[in-house]
């Protein structure tokens, strides 16, 4: 199961720079998750200062 970046994400890319996979990338309004990729390791949840990344 991916996670997912809720609308309350600040584009900070916090989460884009510890990812493994290289799964987030910035998207239209805030940074999104690549969920073909995404390998469910949790931690752009833990580094998220706004902790608007959860499980799908």
């Amino acid at each position: 199961m991916a996670y997912v970046i809720e609308d309350t994400c600040i584009s900070c890319g916090a989460c884009a720079e510890v990812c493994p996979t290289e799964s987030i990338s910035e998207g239209a309004s805030h940074y999104e998750i690549n969920a073909d990729t995404c390998i469910d390791c949790g931690a752009c949840a833990e580094t998220c200062p706004t902790e608007s990344i959860h499980p799908a």
